[in-house]
This record gives C-alpha cells, structure tokens and sequence, in this order.
C-alpha cells in the first residue's frame, strides 16, 4: 500500500537521498533551495533553505561521517548535518562551472563527483573540497554521475550528448566512452516499422550494481542500455530493456533484495517498473547462447537475422510489412516476447524526478518524487 510524505516542502521535489547508516534517515531536496531530513516514518526531521535559494539538485549521503550529507545548489555544495539544521556545516562555493545536476560519493567517502551543464565533471578531494581532478569530455550537459563499488577510481558519467564514459581519475581522459545513438541505431535497424520514430538516447541518470561491473542507463528512449565491463575495465557486453513508454528519467540498482541484479525504474510515462536483470545476456552471458523458443526455432531466427544484414533498409522494411500483413509476429515482437516483463509495475500517474531505494521498517522500498511537493512510498513486495 502506498504512502504519502506531506509537509516537508512547498515546492516539487527534485532529488532524495538515503542514509546507508542504521538510523536510516532520509534527506530530500526542492526547488528554491529547500532541504528536508525524514525519519523512517516519514516525520520530519528537520528543514532548511539553503543560502541563495537555489534549487537544490541532487543529495548523497557521505560514508565517512554518518548521518552527515552533500547537497548540490546552483553550482555550490553545502555539507549539512541533521543534528543541526541552522546552517551548513561547510559549504564549497564553485565546486562548479555550472548549475549542478548530480553528485556521487565513492565507497571511502574520500571523493564526490560533481556533474555540471558545462558537461564537466570535477572531483573533489573530501575532507576539505579541494577540486584535484576536472574531467572534460561530454559535449552537452552532464546529468548524471556514478562510482564503481570496490574501485573508488573509477568514475562512470553520463549526459545529454547520448555518451557514457568511464573513467580512471589517475588520469583525465576516459578508459572508454561508448555513444548510445550508435547502439540505438543498430538495434532500431531490426525493429523501427516504416514511418516510426524513436526519441535520441539522452542519458538521464547512471546506476552501478554492487558487483561494480553491471550498469544501467536510463535515457530518453525508453529504455535502459545495460554495460558490462570486464577485466582490466574494458567493456565487454551491450544491450538493453524497454522499460517505458515515454522517457526514462530514473534507474537504480537496489541491494536489499536476493541478488544484486534488481533496478527499480521511472519515466515521464508516470510508472515505476521493478526489473529482475539476473538473466539478461548482458548480466548472464550464457542465457545468450540458449536457443529461444526451441533449437530449430532459434537456427531459423539466426539464419533470418544474417539474411536481413545482407539487405538493404527498403527490402528488410518491405519484409516486415509483409509479416504484419500475413498476420506473423515481427522481429521485433519476437523479440520483445522473449524478454522478461517487469516483476513490478506500478502506475504513480505522474512524471517522476527522482527514485531512491531504501529500506523503511525492514521492508525494501522505493521512494518516489515527482512534480508535487509530497514524497511517495512503494513497498517492493514480490
């Protein structure tokens, strides 16, 4: 049954964040600056306004110092402490170029990431908020940013120029960028029907699972492009889930459920999607090799698939407009058979902005915001 936080803000909601420590507080950041601290009830901690009233876009919750938290304003981080809510305990004016739309920790508390609409990315040495590296590779606004679990060096990034990027912060060019437009382009080359469009592949938010090799992408698609990288950081597998009708906004791994490879989901279609990844061949790479559908049926699907490579756009688009005419599944409707739906779908009814995992009371949930000035609350339950 789901819950509503209320009272907290007066303005939309725009970004939250939870505690990894027992006490379990959560912090939600609105516009105009405003910062609330929750307990795991949903009452109120504490409010703040943060100096200069400017949007507050995105809070962490740091490792090293519990309870203690980042949230990014304008192009200013403000470190605040629930126990006192008067005023930060320290703010780093300029961590910046630009606005800030995302901050990352890494897993020592020894680093945050600031992401900026520059399409820069800064490190800042934590204690202090000292900048030692300034990442510049992203062409358009970078929206969002992410840390490997187990290798606080590397940095993953990821924006509105369609590119996510992986970084070793020893030095300040990318180990690898890969460009979403091109996996699009080739996956939408065996699915688009004559006359349809798909949206570009702007990324809004990056999320690693707690193995530190497997991440998911939401983008402007629809989907969520899934990486798997290897040894040596080199990325070894492609692919991806179409998770929403509209945009997806919001992608997050959750680590309180069996297996690592749960991510919860939001779009601007206002519905948030649980997926069990555990058997994608990104994730699995031998339920790759598993013929679908029978051993004859996959060799005929295979064989189809070599054949279309070999022609060209109007002879494969003319074939599947016969297949819809004889009344036989696309490749593209085969395809989509084949994958898992989502194990959750739940529709919230309105554009969500932010979706953070947490455990409430014991019970996995997700926390939802979205254009109102009120949190909402999901159980998980399977």
């Amino acid at each position: 049954m789901a819950r509503q936080w209320s009272e907290g803000h007066s303005t939309s909601i725009l970004c939250i964040g939870a505690s990894p420590g027992s006490d379990g507080l959560l912090a939600s950041g609105s516009e105009g600056g405003e910062v609330t601290v929750w307990s795991q009830d949903g009452t109120i901690i504490g409010r703040l306004v943060l100096p200069g009233e400017e949007d507050s876009t995105s809070v962490v919750f740091s490792p090293a110092a519990p309870g203690h938290f980042y949230v990014s304003h304008g192009d200013k981080v403000s470190l605040l402490d629930p126990r006192n809510l008067k005023s930060p305990v320290e703010e780093f004016g300029g961590a910046a170029e630009e606005e800030i739309n995302a901050l990352a920790l890494n897993e020592t508390g020894s680093a945050l990431a600031v992401a900026d609409d520059s399409g820069a990315v800064r490190v800042l040495e934590l204690p202090g908020g000292k900048v030692c590296r300034t990442l510049r590779r992203h062409t358009n606004i970078c929206s969002s940013v992410a840390f490997r679990p187990h290798r606080p060096n590397n940095l993953l990034s990821a924006g509105l120029d369609m590119q996510v990027m992986l970084w070793g912060l020893q030095k300040t060019r990318p180990l690898w960028i890969v460009n979403l437009q091109d996996a699009a382009d080739e996956e939408d080359s065996h699915q688009r029907h004559p006359g349809q469009l798909f949206n570009p592949p702007l990324v809004h938010c990056v999320s690693v699972a707690s193995c530190g090799n497997i991440l998911g992408c939401a983008a402007e698609d629809g989907r969520v492009h899934l990486m798997r990288i290897g040894s040596g950081s080199k990325l070894e597998q492609q692919g991806s889930v179409k998770a929403h009708s509209q945009g997806a906004s919001q992608a997050s791994f959750l680590r309180s459920l069996s297996h690592p490879y749960w991510l919860v989901t939001g779009g601007n279609d206002g519905q948030v999607t649980l997926w069990d990844l555990s058997r994608h061949p990104v994730v699995s790479p031998e339920t790759k090799s598993k013929p679908q559908g029978g051993g004859r049926r996959g060799k005929i699907k295979a064989k189809r698939k070599v054949q279309d490579a070999s022609k060209n756009p109007s002879e494969a688009g003319a074939e599947r407009g016969e297949a819809e005419e004889e009344g036989r599944p696309t490749e593209e409707e085969e395809e989509q058979q084949q994958l898992p739906g989502p194990k959750l779908s739940i529709s919230h009814g309105d554009k969500i902005n932010w979706l953070c995992p947490a455990v409430l009371s014991g019970e996995p949930s997700v926390v939802v915001a979205d254009q109102s000035s009120s949190l909402t609350i999901y159980p998980l339950t399977l």
